[in-house]
């Protein structure tokens, strides 16, 4: 194998345990040991698992990230982009079921950059701005665009998480499911606001 070969065989053999085990619970000599070279080797190539965990987690956001991005980016109504959207996570999580996992496992609470809460943030920054042309469309404050793409992204993702598990709808149900609740909810929006309790 060359340099090259070897470095993409460990990237697989190490995205596979992490997605099994988690980073904690996966060794360096398990990653030597099931691509059949010896720990000096993934040492030489990462400076040691935390280097290749690293690896492994940047190429998941860059796949997870250019997938959404992609399908917030087409040229649609507000609605079909939020379908895109959604299917493009579900996408991901169905053909990409480890990279899923280890995104959502070992992400660090709390930690803002690589991790799946920081995917999260750059998802919702992109629907920021789609949302605030839609609230100035409906005549809504557009200030509050970043708190609705907040929490439309963390429906999205959280439901991702859960059906990553579950599998009992299929995909397309799912997504429908979400943008009923998603888009349903915006569209009977008030423009001002309160909880019950409080008036």
């Amino acid at each position: 194998m060359t340099g090259k070969q070897r470095r993409e065989q460990l990237i697989e053999v190490g995205r596979k345990l992490f997605a099994e085990k988690g980073v904690e619970g996966t060794t360096v000599e398990e990653i030597a040991a099931k691509a059949s070279v010896s720990k000096p080797v993934v040492y030489e190539h990462f400076g040691g698992k935390e280097g290749l965990y690293a690896v492994v987690v940047d190429r998941e956001i860059a796949a997870l990230l250019g997938s959404i991005t992609g399908a917030l980016t087409t040229e649609m109504g507000s609605r079909e982009t939020l379908e895109r959207a959604a299917l493009a996570l579900l996408d991901y999580i169905e053909t990409s079921t480890d990279g899923f996992r280890i995104l959502v496992r070992d992400s660090p609470a709390g930690q803002s950059t690589g991790s799946f809460a920081s995917l999260i943030s750059d998802v919702a920054s992109q629907v920021e701005h789609i949302l605030a042309a839609e609230f100035k469309r409906r005549k809504l404050d557009p200030k509050a665009a970043p708190l609705y793409a907040q929490m439309l992204v963390g429906m999205v993702a959280l439901t991702g998480q859960w059906w990553l598990d579950s599998r009992r709808m299929k995909k397309a149900d799912v997504a429908a499911h979400l943008v009923n609740l998603a888009w349903n909810g915006l569209a009977g929006m008030e423009k001002k606001p309160d909880l019950v309790t409080r008036r």
